[in-house]
């Protein structure tokens, strides 16, 4: 394989790619958005039916995402014109303003550097990919679907609330957990705290599996 085939993909826990791309607010690098979350969205392309409805759903969560210090950018390997006159046509026909940016990726420099191509389903167009940033820069989750489907929109900002609770308060979150649901509290790590875990107070099952109210 030559070398500019090879995909690479970001790692969890490092930090997210460096990025200083144009885009349909402007000039934006990922160091602006430092002390903010951020969930990096991309999308095969523009004018095309499924994009739409994601576009839509996310342009409707926005104000969620913002109430709890997130920033929502888009990206597609198309120019800031097509973006724009896109934008300008989800507004007409459904009357639906898109508040966030829009990166215009021309030459897949952003793309590659989280690897959102993916040969094996387009050599052309970014699959649809889900990054979500922490304050710091750090890349704490990623999704992938393949290009004919759709995301929940409702499921990413599930995840970003997760990982905000899990990195706030040491904790993890059990399957399909919303805030309000109680949360997982790490097991012990010594022989000693098996034995009096069942003590500390939780809501106890055993020593490996309890969960407390936040």
């Amino acid at each position: 394989m030559e070398e500019n085939n090879v995909i690479s993909f970001p790692r969890l826990n490092a930090p997210a790619p460096c990025f200083d791309a144009k885009t349909t607010h402007g000039q934006k690098k990922l160091s602006d958005y430092k002390g903010k979350w951020v969930v990096l969205f991309s999308h095969p392309a523009d004018f095309t039916p499924v994009c739409t409805t994601e576009f839509m759903a996310f342009a409707k969560k926005t104000p969620d995402f913002n109430a709890i210090n997130t920033e929502v950018i888009g990206l597609s390997i198309d120019s800031v014109y097509s973006h724009i006159a896109w934008v300008e046509n989800i507004r007409q026909n459904f009357g639906v303003e898109i508040p966030f940016p829009i990166i215009a990726d021309l030459d897949m420099k952003v793309a590659k550097a989280y690897g959102m191509v993916h040969p094996e389903a387009s050599d052309t167009s970014a699959v649809r990919a889900v990054f979500v940033i922490d304050p710091e820069g750090i890349l704490r989750a990623m999704v992938y679907y393949p290009l004919t489907n759709g995301r929940s929109i409702d499921e990413i900002y599930r995840i970003v609330n997760s990982l905000q609770t899990s990195q706030k308060y040491g904790v993890a979150t059990p399957e399909n957990w919303h805030p309000g649901d109680k949360v997982i509290v790490p097991p012990p790590a010594t022989q000693q705290g098996a034995k009096t875990r069942k003590s500390e107070g939780y809501d106890y099952v055993d020593w490996y599996f309890s969960k407390k109210s936040l």
